[in-house]
């Protein structure tokens, strides 16, 4: 047997994934797509979400989705922030991250109209108040109002809010969108071809439409976004917090308080923050971009892939058999991720499955309508380039220029 040195054992036992293994999760939810692969995959097996037959209204002309998601252990991070700092606006963050979720995932099938949500949130009475679940609902409410302002309708059907401090340690906070919407206008991702180019746009800066800087976590990669950043003064403070199955040693490992400041210098512009504040960005929606582009030019889209869980390999799962994607020209390094990964010691293979890396909605599309794309998203504040390409390919893969060279999945 060939033993590798001691530095390289150490960096193969303590990457992300098998951190992330460790905290008691899986960024490819192995498990979960096992789990489900007998269901029914619906009308376009190829599309972001499930699409069925109109079941409501009985017209074989229109489809029916409900699509259910949720702000993850975010809520942790907002809980943390909460009793450090008695900030209770955290939490309207927390709301957005559980509608946003739903929302741009809804966005990559073409719907961007004509919702109705319900929220469920299920908290354990004896440490979250209910001044955080009126913060919640009324943040909920706000972000609707904000959408409804730029054209895009989802009304607020309530929901279901439980005390159930047996099962969650703190709180849950998830939420189901609902669509009829014409099959015609479906965005299944069948329409991928080889010569089409991958229009991304970035999850961080600042939209028009947002109030502060977006770090571009979104709600993905949390737990290990969580552990690896935060002082283990956490761990010590607020047990409640964690797994207690989890091993105390990949428990709240990194340098940072929540409060620590921090300066982050976009597009000329210096925003001074905290580290809390910066994991704690709202998950910014493209709802106002994505209703302008299938609007004004829906010909342009040939399939769509938020790139939440799983990161920028989110697309393998949704690309046509025969081809490959080849990104080579993704965004610079947005600092929330390089903080991410000098605090775990990870390497770009591990942190391109789990995070976004700053590109976190994916539009395919013929090469000629890709600077009318970008030119669109630049209008609402939002960075947006073309960051790769499909080629033809026997075989699917994936292929990432990082940093440090190029990586294959």
């Amino acid at each position: 047997m060939l033993l590798a040195p001691e530095g390289l054992i150490l960096r193969l036992i303590s990457t992300p994934m098998s951190l992330y293994q460790q905290r008691g999760v899986s960024a490819q939810k192995e498990e979960v797509h096992a789990a489900t692969s007998a269901l029914d995959a619906g009308l376009f097996p190829q599309a972001f979400c499930k699409v069925y037959p109109d079941y409501l209204g009985g017209d074989e002309d229109w489809v029916s989705v409900m699509h259910a998601d949720g702000a993850g252990t975010k809520s942790i991070i907002a809980y943390l922030y909460w009793k450090e700092t008695g900030d209770t606006s955290v939490w309207r963050g927390i709301a957005q991250d559980a509608i946003v979720m739903n929302l741009d995932d809804l966005l990559c099938v073409g719907i961007y109209d004509n919702l109705v949500f319900n929220s469920t949130i299920d908290r354990n009475k004896h440490l979250i108040p209910g001044e955080v679940l009126s913060e919640l609902i009324n943040g909920s409410q706000a972000l609707f109002d904000m959408l409804s302002a730029q054209g895009i309708g989802i009304k607020y059907l309530g929901g279901e809010t439980a005390d159930v401090g047996d099962v969650v340690r703190t709180i849950a906070v998830n939420g189901t969108l609902t669509a009829r919407w014409p099959r015609k206008n479906i965005i299944s991702n069948e329409d991928i071809k080889a010569g089409d180019v991958i229009v991304g746009l970035a999850g961080f800066g600042k939209a028009h439409y947002e109030t502060a800087y977006n770090s571009g976590i979104a709600s993905n990669g949390l737990t290990s976004a969580r552990h690896d950043i935060l002082h283990k003064h956490y761990a010590e403070q607020y047990p409640e917090s964690f797994d207690p199955n989890t091993p105390y040693k990949v428990v709240y490992t990194g340098k940072y308080r929540l409060t620590d400041s921090v300066s982050i210098h976009w597009n000329n512009q210096q925003f001074d923050t905290n580290i809390g504040q910066l994991i704690l960005s709202p998950t910014r929606t493209f709802g106002p971009v994505v209703k302008q582009i299938l609007e004004t030019m829906p010909e342009a889209v040939h399939g769509m892939v938020h790139c939440s869980g799983g990161g920028q390999t989110k697309c393998l799962k949704y690309i046509p058999k025969g081809l490959a994607v080849i990104k080579d020209n993704l965004f610079d390094t947005p600092p929330i991720f390089r903080m991410i990964q000098a605090s775990s010691g990870a390497d770009y293979r591990e942190m391109y499955q789990v995070f976004n890396m700053g590109c976190r909605l994916e539009l395919f599309a013929d090469e000629r309508h890709a600077h009318a794309l970008i030119a669109i998203a630049a209008a609402y504040g939002i960075e947006a380039q073309v960051t790769g390409r499909v080629v033809a390919s026997e075989k699917k893969y994936l292929q990432i220029q990082t940093p440090e060279g190029s990586l294959e999945y």
